[in-house]
Formats: structure tokens, C-alpha cells, sequence
């Protein structure tokens, strides 16, 4: 099944012939090769490029274990390229599978890497550089440090609803209902039955994810990351922080787990790309607080594996869905924090803290957005909006709903708009 992922396609297409390497992001098993070997290839081809002048390597394969060897790397695609008329394309699937060697000219000096053969075929003019990778050994995001200003980075996501719609088709409900259980890794599409696509994203953690970062950060107490992903996935959307995290632990295993740890884990996971942390923002302030943030999941499905499709409330995984979907977007997401003088129990007036669950920003765009699985009632309501309208700005102000189809705007303005409809729209 080919499953179409257009806006990263379209940023590839966007970046070709910069002069930059184009490092392709993101969790393992989320479509990177896929998007690159398959996606961009069949669109070059399409443009008229010949099917040689696409130089493919794919380090994890017996075939291509001489070019693990960056030197021969170099060499090899120079020998392609160097001196040839038209254009010439390098695509390098699991760069991490590269070797480190001796420079010939000086062992005792730095060892050459395969940063060293890309930024020197940088030099080639005839040549533009695609490459993925991320496993125990390198994740994605070192490569793109290593290359220090001379890369473009595009990250991929799991599936986003819309693209898993594409794919599935149907009864709008029943598709999101699927998507909200078991998620948008692409491998889940052909996963034979519930039972595989259970199996499958359970062993994505425990094979896949926990190995290598275990590996990577030579972490000690795997049994501590294991409870921290536990505590992560049952608690996405809930405000938290290191020494929250390290006192439930501690209570729970009767050790001390220092918060420097916890930290430090939970840094891992984000590296992973497991994760991503939230600021709260204080709106009218205009600074983040430094604690507590939130988390949320790079993958609904896999957070359901993993504490073993339990914990299913709606409200956590459309909140956690919608997170996502920002991100894809290319919003930068925080959670706003607003203040109220209410009158309390005995008589006087309290400052009390609101929160709206999403501010989203892209360059001068800014959104705020509550997240509701229902409102039925006008308390209910009140409790929603309230926090909107203490922002006092006209910064566009939006509540997705699970209880609606049809968008409609409040007398103050604000959209309400049906979640499948949001997730649809990508027009948004």
C-alpha cells in the first residue's frame, strides 16, 4: 500500500538543489526510507530524471557494506558523479550504519566519518544529498547537529488522520475511532488483525525504541526508563516535572531516584522522538514558567500499547491527538496560562490560574485552542470559554469538539469546530 505523504514530499521537492545535505527526522519505523526511496524517487522520476542518475546506498544491506567505509563512500560516488553532464542524486538510507576509519594520511589523527564524505560531496555541483537514519548507535537528531548549519532537517511524523483516512477510507467515525486506538505507524495498516497490531506496537518499544536508547546512553537502570515510559503515556496531557516524576517512582519502587536521572531520561525519550514537552506560557506576562511542563506521545497508538490499551480516556487522546496535529502543521505549541479574580467561600476575591490547553504559533500566526470532548451544557461551556476571554486579545480563539459536526462562531467569536472536521481541514 502506498500511502501518500505529500507535505513532506513537497518540502523535499522545496529544498532540492540548495546546497544543502537534506536530513530526513523522526521516530524509527515512521515512513523516512519510504518517503525518500520510494516517494521522492518515483516524483524525480516523473520530472524526467534517468533511473542512474539516482545513486542509492542503503548501509543496512549486505550489497552496500563496502560503503559503510566513508572513504569509499566518497570515492564511489565521485566516481559516479565527478566530470558527468546533468544532475545527480545521492540518497543514503541508515547513514548511523557508517563506520568511523583511520585517515590514511594520518592514523593518529581524527578518525574520517561519514560527516566528512557528505560535506565533501557537498563540493560536487552535479550532486544534491538525501540522507535518513536513526537507530542505538546515532539518532537522527545527532546527525543533524554534526553537520552544523549545513543541512535542512525534515522531520516526519507517524500518520497524521488525514493521511491515514487516505489510505483506509470509509465511515469517517469508525476510521478516527481506529486511528484513536491503534494510532498512525504505517506498518499498521497492514497488520492483518487486532492481534498483530497489538503485538506489533507493543514490540516497537520493547525491540525497538527502549534497545536503543538503552544502547545509545548506555543507560544502567532500564527498569527506571521503563517505569518513566509507563508514567509518560498514562499521564500525556498532565502537568508534571522531574521531582513529581522521581517522588511517584521513588514511592512506587521504595529506592531514591534522583531527579538529575529523571531529567536526563526523559531528555533521551525527547531525543528518541518519542516525546515532546510543552511550556506553559503565562499570557499576559509573556514569559514560560520553568515547571511543570506537559508531555505528550509521538504516536497515540503506540502510548496504548504500551500501558496495554488501558487508561482509554477520550479526552487525553484527543488532546494528545491535537498536539499532533499542530506539530505536523508546523505550529510551535504551548499552553497558555491566564489569571481570574474570583470570588471564593468566604466572601473575598482570589486570583485564581486558568489554563488554555494549545497556544499555536507559526511565524505571525497565533492561534489559542481548547480542546473539549464535549460540552453539554452551558456550565460546561462557560468553563471553556472563560479562559479565552482573559487573554484580552483578538488573537483567533478556537474549541475542538468530539460532540459536532458542523462549524459554527459563538457570539464572541469563537470557532467550534467538530475534531474530525479539524483533523481533515488542512487548510486550517
Amino acid at each position: 500500500m502506498e500511502i501518500k505523504r505529500d507535505r513532506y514530499l513537497q518540502q523535499l521537492i522545496d529544498y532540492m538543489w540548495d546546497g544543502q545535505i537534506k536530513v530526513i527526522t523522526g521516530i524509527r519505523r515512521c515512513g523516512k526510507s519510504f518517503l525518500m526511496n520510494t516517494l521522492f524517487r518515483k516524483y524525480l522520476m516523473e520530472q524526467g530524471i534517468e533511473q542512474d542518475h539516482i545513486i542509492s546506498v542503503e548501509l543496512d544491506l549486505t550489497r552496500d557494506i563496502k560503503y559503510r567505509n566513508p572513504l569509499a563512500l566518497a570515492e564511489y560516488v565521485r566516481s559516479r558523479v565527478e566530470g558527468q553532464s546533468g544532475q545527480f542524486y545521492l540518497f543514503v538510507d541508515e547513514i548511523q550504519m557508517s563506520d568511523s576509519v583511520k585517515n590514511p594520511y594520518n592514523p593518529e589523527g581524527k578518525r574520517i566519518t561519514f560527516y566528512d564524505a557528505l560535506n565533501d560531496l557537498r563540493s560536487l555541483p552535479n550532486l544534491d544529498i538525501y540522507v535518513t537514519g536513526s537507530n542505538s548507535k546515532m539518532l537522527s537528531r545527532d546527525i543533524l547537529t554534526e553537520f552544523r548549519g549545513r543541512s535542512d532537517e525534515i522531520q516526519v511524523h507517524p500518520l497524521s488522520f488525514s493521511e491515514f483516512y487516505s489510505a483506509v477510507g470509509g465511515d469517517k467515525e469508525e476510521a478516527f475511532e481506529s486511528y484513536a486506538f491503534y494510532g498512525g505507524m504505517p506498518l499498521i495498516l497492514s497488520r492483518p488483525n487486532d492481534t498483530a497490531k497489538a503485538h506489533y506496537l507493543q514490540s516497537l518499544f520493547s525491540e525497538v525504541y527502549i534497545k536503543d536508547i538503552v544502547e545509545r546512553k548506555k543507560i544502567i537502570r532500564k527498569d527506571i526508563l521503563g517505569l518513566l515510559i509507563d508514567l509518560l503515556c498514562s499521564s500525556v496531557g498532565s502537568l508534571t516535572n522531574p521531582k513529581k516524576i522521581s517522588d511517584t517512582l521513588n514511592s512506587k519502587t521504595g529506592e531514591s531516584i534522583s531527579v538529575n536521572t529523571i531529567a536526563s531520561y526523559t531528555d533521551h525519550l525527547q531525543d528518541a522522538f518519542l516525546f515532546k514537552e510543552s511550556k506553559r506560557f503565562d499570557v499576559k506576562g509573556r514569559k514560560y514558567f520553568e515547571y511543570p511542563y506537559k508531555y505528550y506521545c509521538e504516536d497515540i497508538g503506540l502510548r496504548n500499547a504500551r500501558i496495554g490499551f488501558r487508561q482509554q480516556e477520550m479526552t487525553h487522546i484527543m488532546e494528545n491527538i491535537i498536539f499532533n496535529e499542530l506539530i505536523v502543521r508546523g505550529f510551535s505549541v504551548d499552553i497558555g496560562v491566564v489569571y481570574s479574580n474570583d470570588l471564593n467561600s468566604t466572601g473575598s476575591y482570589s486570583k485564581v490560574t486558568r489554563e488554555i490547553d494549545f497556544i499555536a504559533t507559526k511565524g505571525n500566526r497565533m492561534l489559542y485552542i481548547q480542546s473539549a470532548f464535549a460540552l453539554p451544557d452551558e456550565a460546561k461551556a462557560e468553563q471553556e470559554l472563560k479562559p479565552f476571554s482573559l487573554t484580552n486579545d483578538s488573537f483567533p480563539k478556537v474549541i475542538i469538539r468530539k460532540d459536532i459536526r458542523s462549524r459554527w462562531y459563538n457570539e464572541s467569536g469563537v470557532l467550534n469546530i467538530g475534531l474530525i472536521d479539524f483533523l481533515l481541514d488542512q487548510n486550517f
